[in-house]
Order: structure tokens, then C-alpha cells, then sequence
């Protein structure tokens, strides 16, 4: 009879356990960022979790929680998510464009550019008009 009573609280720590786990992984799979997942989109992985409970919160254990931040890490590939083109480390790229020079001299030279031609065009339409309004009916006939 002990020896059934021992198995019986062995079962139900072990059912409490699992279903911890299971609660854990659960509210997990639910906060976490849909972009920091691995290998599946959000609802799939709630899908998982909730229908096949302590397998699918092992599942999201192994395959789909992301990894810490602290700890060693493998170089991104090109496939990768781990660090999007904009977040590279090295590379520096002015938040605001009112910080990068090169951007503000190319804006400045084509504005520069642009009204130049602005103006010549102006100007020949100007004098075409000014020539018509200036020439006689007897210019016509010669």
C-alpha cells in the first residue's frame, strides 16, 4: 500500500511538472516577438504548443524559442535573420539624413542643377515670346 502511495505522488509531481512546463512554453510561444521566432511564424508555433501540449512544448524548446542574447554566436549567413541589412555590426549609416554630408552635397548639386536648366529653359521660352511679339507681318512675307 506505501509503495502504491509513493507511485501515486510520483505520478502527480510529475503530471504538475508537465503541465508547468506546458503553462510556461504556452504563455512563451505568446509573448515572444514574432520576429525572434525560429523556424515557423507565430501561429503555427501557439497551434503546436496548445494542440500537442508536452510535446509541442518541447518542440518549442528545441526548435522554435530563440536563443539568448548572451553566449557565443555563430556568424550570420546570408540567409539568416539574425542581424537585418540596416542593423549590421560595422556598418554606420546616419539615422537622420540632415547628418550625412555626402547625401546633403548630392541633394544641393542636383537642386543646383535642376535650376539652372530651369532658368535656361525660362529664358529661350521668354525669348521666343518676346521675338513673336516683336516681329511684324511683313517679316513673314520676306
Amino acid at each position: 500500500m506505501c509503495h502504491d502511495l509513493a507511485v501515486l505522488y510520483a505520478d502527480g509531481l510529475l503530471g504538475l511538472i508537465l503541465f508547468g512546463l506546458w503553462l510556461f512554453c504556452v504563455i512563451d510561444v505568446i509573448t515572444t516577438d514574432e520576429s525572434s521566432m525560429r523556424n515557423l511564424p507565430k501561429l503555427p508555433w501557439v497551434l503546436i504548443v496548445v494542440l500537442l501540449f508536452d510535446i509541442g512544448a518541447l518542440a518549442w524548446l528545441i526548435a522554435g524559442r530563440p536563443w539568448p542574447a548572451s553566449g557565443p554566436r555563430s556568424a550570420p549567413t546570408r540567409t539568416s535573420r539574425a542581424y537585418p541589412e540596416y542593423d549590421r555590426p560595422g556598418r554606420h549609416v546616419p539615422q537622420n539624413p540632415d547628418d550625412d554630408d555626402a547625401f546633403l552635397a548630392q541633394v544641393r548639386a542636383r537642386a543646383e542643377e535642376q535650376r539652372r536648366q530651369y532658368q535656361e529653359r525660362r529664358k529661350r521660352e521668354l525669348d521666343d515670346e518676346r521675338g513673336r511679339l516683336t516681329r511684324r507681318p511683313e517679316d513673314d512675307q520676306l
